[in-house]
């Protein structure tokens, strides 16, 4: 390869560095690029990228950045369940309760109603009842008036036989009498 080939390669590829660090932590850089399975070189530009896109500081164990963000979109939501609670949650309940309370004022009218009406037909099959017995206690069977009826007429008939012409008169106003009173 000619000279100006070779400049014009080196020109296409960025220009390398080379860093220096401790043993251990080249044994650490190589266990995870075999986890990763990346090289050394792509693992450790994905670190700088990480870094740079992030804007953590790897020295900072605890990352107070990431417990920032975390606590801040921690916030939001709790903001958010608040808001929703206020604005659907409550009022929701309280329709619901208020529609419980209607509920429960329907049926107990619905009860006191039902339970007047009970009270007002059983009142009034006790009143049929009552005049059914006294119309069965007034009435007599069929056979009791025919007896009776037979008495009257037999009365009549030998109060008849008897009684003067000017008495069958008063026989037969008595006699029409107790029919009546059949």
């Amino acid at each position: 390869m000619d000279i100006s080939a070779k400049k014009k390669a080196r020109k296409k590829r960025p220009p390398e560095k080379s860093l220096r660090f401790p043993v251990a932590t080249h044994e650490k850089l190589l266990k995870l690029c075999e986890k990763l399975g990346r090289n050394q070189v792509e693992l450790f530009v994905a670190m700088v990228d990480y870094f740079y896109r992030t804007k953590k500081d790897p020295a900072d164990v605890n990352d107070e950045v990431l417990k920032n963000a975390l606590a801040k979109n921690h916030d939001t939501y709790i903001r958010f369940i608040r808001s929703q609670e206020d604005n659907l949650l409550i009022p929701m309940k309280e329709n619901m309760d208020r529609m419980i309370i209607n509920q429960r004022e329907i049926v107990r009218y619905f009860n006191e109603q039902v339970l007047n009406a009970n009270k007002s037909i059983l009142n009034g099959q006790e009143a049929q009842a009552a005049l059914l017995q006294a119309i069965s206690a007034s009435l007599d069977s069929k056979e009791k008036l025919k007896i009776k009826f037979l008495y009257i007429l037999n009365y009549y008939n030998k109060a008849l036989l008897t009684a003067a012409p000017k008495d069958r008169e008063a026989l037969l106003q008595e006699t029409r009498q107790q029919i009546n009173k059949l």
